[in-house]
């Protein structure tokens, strides 16, 4: 099993050859490593992905686990390379690149021991493309295209015929999601992701022509997460996040019948991935307690069996803050949801809060292990709120709507509508209010800066867009057409008009709390120009800004010696201006 963790500076490969056995690094780079699959046939090499400084221009690299030799399998430029996919022979691989001119993420396949052999098989327009599976024969492919969080689309590419054939359900009522795509064994059915006629995403079967439409789990009342295929092809893993918990499930492809898998540990399921020719597979694990591990699970005698344990630096895992679920009426009486996680007990009185607004916006904040937060709730004593505002993924794309466009401002509401819910909690100081997030977070936390001024007593912003029009202008081609759906097309005179008057950086006038600016000088998604252009602003109206960007960083902080830097920095400014 290969996994990923940090030693050094930046998280590496390593290398188990059993459960709880010695880690065995097998990289060591200044740059994170990012992904990896092994070959599938006798495990003698590997495909990884690495960027440098953050820019994420991933490039493929074959390392070989006899001589240790990698070798650059891309074209080593401005081009974003992933989405691998093995076929059927275990021959070639299918990845998507940007190289073809830096936006559109065209379809190749190749021969990883030969990069000579790499080809276009299919060429695209949009940044959203991705192979989810190869046809038996290896002759067809089935793509996705990705255009926003509420629709995707599933193709069946012919590359003989160099053909592409729309398939699944479609709505002439609302956009619909249909992904992650996968044949079956024999090649007549395809199985899917969809939300056709529902406010969740369910699991679905239909012909390979598109043809005869099955929902498979109709009963489910939550979104189905991800999904995968045992090389057989009989059973398919599925998983399903029941407010912040995962359940995993197991379906048999020829009965269609499915149950939840009993003994799985109660927390945060992901990166389920069949173990070939076996029953078996792993999965990444943690809660609030545990830090993230790996574990594997036999589907035979339902044994729980973990790989990897995670050193907590001296801390009691059961002595941690434990989640809770909290609701709060928004502006307009929709229910709003979140995590709160408390102080330690050993503070007395009203306490200070953070409310950490999680990026997307199409993300969900989970209950999730706290790492490096704790030391503010065990050490400094104050209490984190993550919210789950409209917009957040997870409680049916009724609700990821409701921020969309012109409604974008009703997301910044909802964190109104939380602060006066804290000023009702006795255990809470609501004289005391931090808002910080990144990315989208990042724009809530100024927003938030601007609306409710009179209402927190400082912010931090970490990689945040300032202006959405320059956003829109500036942040990398591949990326452009997805934002756009979300946060509204500029090129529209209307819409730019609207983006332009509800920026942070035009109501900069009215932010009168100190703010804390991180960012990364090679940011591909929200550049440097929003952090620079909102802290001059700031600064020549006299504000109380700081301002920390790393030049060797992307969208945010991976490097253990700027994190380090970073959480430093956010603690001197707590303890300066939320603390006292």
């Amino acid at each position: 099993m290969l996994v990923s963790t940090r030693f050094g500076n930046t998280p590496q490969l390593h290398y188990l050859s059993m459960p709880m056995g010695a880690r065995k690094q097998i990289t060591f780079f200044d740059e994170p490593v990012s992904g990896a699959t092994f070959e599938p046939v006798s495990g003698n090499y590997f495909i990884f992905s690495r960027d440098a400084g953050g820019n994420e221009f991933g490039q493929l690299y074959r390392y070989d686990m006899k001589s240790g030799n990698i070798t650059l399998l891309t074209d080593g430029g401005r081009s974003q390379n992933g989405n691998i996919r093995w076929n059927n022979s275990r021959t070639k691989i299918s990845y998507t690149s940007t190289k073809r001119n830096g936006t559109d993420r065209d379809v190749y396949v190749m021969n990883p021991l030969d990069p000579a052999t790499t080809s276009m098989v299919c060429e695209v327009k949009g940044g959203g493309w991705a192979v989810t599976d190869w046809a038996p024969d290896d002759r067809k492919l089935i793509l996705q295209e990705s255009l926003s969080v509420n629709e995707a689309n599933l193709y069946v590419y012919d590359m003989e015929t160099k053909t592409r054939k729309p398939v699944g359900p479609v709505s002439k009522k609302e956009q619909v999601v249909n992904s992650g795509g996968r044949f079956s064994k024999d090649g007549k059915y395809i199985f899917f992701v969809t939300d056709a006629d529902n406010e969740y995403r369910r699991l679905a079967r239909m012909n390979a022509d598109g043809t005869d439409l099955k929902i498979i789990t109709p009963g489910l009342k939550w979104d189905i997460g991800s999904t995968d295929m045992n090389e057989e092809g009989t059973k398919i893993l599925f998983t399903v996040s029941e407010a912040g918990i995962t359940r995993v499930y197991l379906l048999d492809v020829a009965t269609l019948k499915y149950e939840e898998l009993p003994g799985m540990p109660t927390g945060i399921i992901g990166g389920i991935s069949w173990r070939p020719g076996s029953n078996e597979f792993a999965f990444s694990y943690n809660s609030a307690r545990v830090n993230a591990d790996v574990y594997s699970y036999n589907c035979d005698n339902g044994k729980t069996e973990r790989w990897t344990e995670s050193e907590l630096g001296g801390i009691v895992s059961n002595q941690l803050s434990e989640a809770e679920l909290i609701k709060w009426k928004g502006h307009d009486e929709l229910e709003i949801s979140g995590f709160y996680f408390k102080p330690n007990k050993k503070f007395e009185g009203k306490r200070p809060v953070i409310i950490m607004i999680h990026g997307g916006p199409e993300g969900q904040s989970l209950p999730v292990f706290q790492s490096r937060n704790n030391y503010f709730m065990e050490e400094l004593g104050v209490a984190i709120i993550y919210p789950n505002v409209r917009g957040s993924t997870g409680y049916g794309k009724t609700f990821v709507k409701l921020d969309n466009g012109y409604m974008r401002e009703h997301s910044v509401k909802d964190i109104g509508a939380l602060i006066d819910w804290i000023a009702t909690r006795p255990d809470l100081d609501a004289s005391r209010i931090m808002v910080m997030g990144g990315s989208y977070g990042g724009y809530m936390s100024l927003a938030v800066s601007v609306h409710y001024a009179d209402k927190i007593r400082c912010a931090v912003d970490v990689v945040g867009i300032s202006n959405f029009n320059t956003f829109l202008k500036n942040t990398e081609s591949y990326r452009r057409d997805l934002r756009r759906v979300e946060y509204g097309d500029e090129r529209d005179p209307k819409m730019m008009a609207f983006l332009e008057d509800i920026s942070p950086l035009t109501n900069a006038a009215r932010i009168k709390k100190p703010l804390l600016i991180v960012q990364g000088g090679n940011d591909p998604r929200v550049p440097r120009t929003e952090a620079e252009q909102m802290y001059n602003t700031l600064v020549s109206q006299g504000n109380t800004v700081w301002y920390l960007e790393a030049s060797d960083e992307g969208h945010g902080f991976r490097k253990k010696n700027n994190v380090d830097f970073q959480f430093y920095v956010t603690i001197e400014f707590m303890k300066k201006f939320l603390i006292p």
